[in-house]
């Protein structure tokens, strides 16, 4: 089902399913008449002179000079090429289909003064299944991402390189083989294509998906390794988490509640009045990621339904006005995903303990120590524990804010650029080692849960155990556990949980 590209209503949901489902695109028709409409009025001031940002005049500390009209079409062209300064591996498919999905979206509220053919060749890109090559290193975050959507814009030249079909093609040849053809930027195309936050929010919003699967896998978890402890579940009691009132914590409690339901494994005698912190704190932590995950859906729906361009051109007001600002700074959508990073990491942390827990002998209720038959001859699971602290370790050092690490540019017009395409980048490593994390926590749970009698856990428990062992044996004596460790992640990552 295609999802209709409006210039308002999109949600980071709608992009993941462009950008990694493949599903197709449509344009509103009121949305391309913004766009005609926005045009006229730009043609309009050019016919008359007006001196205009990045349209009759050169861009950045170069804003001054003023191009004849004999340059203003060809600088549009020469504006992408130099911008095109990118530096080592290009992105996934998915995150520059995201990207362009943000861009046409933008384009399409009718401020950036572009032809109706810049975001149509956008979606015809996307439909015909040709992505751009772009590097991943190279935006500041201001004036957005000028690098790497320079390199998409490439493309809709007939130039630079693109994916097609498992192929990486010649831009011309991708088009050509797609059945689409190039297009030739006009006064303010170029610029329009490129000078907004796109890159930051395509990938934002895959983030954001993907950190929501990783909290549901958190929880489940943490159920698995509740039940394998013999855990207290007063501490997930309702009316506890109500009385403090954050939502995020009353939602994980709820969760984990659900699913430990009808478990005997929590019918044990020997069960503690308090549990560890990292037993018994879960939904308060899990709880403020959800709360951060909420507040960084929230500032990237509003990037995605915003106008992150300039200059903005307003043909409706006053006759018609054009205003020249910052939408194009990166710095509302960079810090809620420096939030985020720093909440996955801390979740991947607390996860880790309860691995601590689960292998440790002192700690883990009567389990055999690091979950082997035979402690001395076997080390069972222990060295998976090893993988996770470094994991962890590592997330703590990508967790420190590139947010904050303005450099300026421009000889200096450009002062202060937010650094958020880093911090998009660092996030994703951190959800990635989370992930990991994660899985080594359900290896270690489902491992204790058939020393104790699988089939005494709860059934949403059952269920669980049934999805690991369908790729990770029961460690009977040891075995080289790399691929157990990496097929645990990818379940995290994968499993609807």
């Amino acid at each position: 089902m295609s999802i209709v590209l409006s210039g308002d209503h999109l949600t980071t949901a709608d992009v993941l399913q462009v950008a990694r489902h493949r599903e197709p695109v449509e344009l509103a028709p009121d949305s391309l008449d913004r766009v005609r409409r926005c045009r006229a009025f730009l043609e309009r001031k050019t016919a008359e002179r007006e001196i205009m940002y990045g349209v009759n005049t050169g861009i950045g500390e170069l804003s001054e000079v003023v191009l004849t009209p004999e340059q203003t079409e060809r600088f549009q062209r020469f504006l992408v090429y130099s911008h095109c300064a990118g530096y080592g591996e290009p992105f996934p498919e998915e995150v520059v289909r995201a990207s362009l999905v943000s861009r046409i979206n933008v384009l399409l509220r009718g401020h950036s003064g572009c032809r109706p053919a810049v975001p149509e060749t956008m979606a015809a890109l996307l439909n015909h299944g040709v992505t751009p090559v772009v590097f991943q290193r190279g935006s500041v975050g201001a004036c957005g991402d000028l690098s790497p959507m320079a390199q998409a814009a490439l493309v809709l030249l007939g130039e630079g390189e693109a994916f097609y079909r498992g192929e990486r093609l010649p831009g011309a040849e991708a088009l050509e083989r797609a059945g689409l053809s190039p297009i030739t930027f006009e006064v303010r195309d170029g610029l329009a294509s490129i000078n907004g936050s796109n890159v930051i929010a395509g990938l934002g919003c895959l983030l954001v998906e993907d950190a929501g699967r990783l909290l549901r896998a958190a929880e489940a978890a943490a159920a698995v390794s509740l039940q394998a402890l013999n855990a207290n579940l007063l501490a997930f009691d309702p009316r506890l988490h109500e009385a403090r009132g954050f939502p995020g914590a009353v939602e994980s409690a709820g969760r984990i509640r659900a699913l430990c339901e009808g478990s005997a494994l929590l019918d044990r005698p020997g069960k503690k009045v308090q549990d560890a912190y990292s037993l018994r704190s879960t939904p308060q932590v899990i709880g403020a990621a959800r709360d951060t995950l909420r507040f960084a859906r929230e500032q990237l729906h509003i990037e995605l339904n915003g106008v992150g361009d300039n200059p903005l051109f307003f043909p409706d007001d006053d006759g018609g006005v054009v205003i020249t600002g910052a939408n194009f700074q990166g710095t509302p959508i960079a810090f809620p995903l420096e939030y985020l990073g720093i909440a996955a990491t801390t979740v991947a942390a607390l996860s880790e303990r309860r691995t601590n827990r689960l292998l440790n002998p002192n700690l883990s209720m009567g389990l055999p120590a690091f979950l082997t038959k035979g402690a001395g001859m076997f080390s069972g699971l222990m060295l998976t524990q090893y993988t996770a602290g470094a994991l962890v370790c590592e997330s703590r050092v990508l967790s420190h804010p590139a947010a904050t690490g303005s450099i300026p540019a421009a000889a200096d017009q450009e002062d202060f650029v937010s650094m958020g395409m880093t911090t998009a980048l660092k996030t994703r490593q951190i959800l990635d080692h989370a992930a990991a994390v994660i899985g080594i926590e359900l290896l270690c749970g489902v491992q204790a849960l058939d020393f104790l009698g699988a089939e005494k856990a709860s059934p949403a428990v059952r269920e669980i155990h049934a999805a690991v062992r369908e790729r990770v044996a029961f460690l009977e004596e040891d075995r080289p556990l790399h691929h157990d460790v990496n097929a645990m992640a990818e379940l995290v990552r994968t499993r609807d949980w």
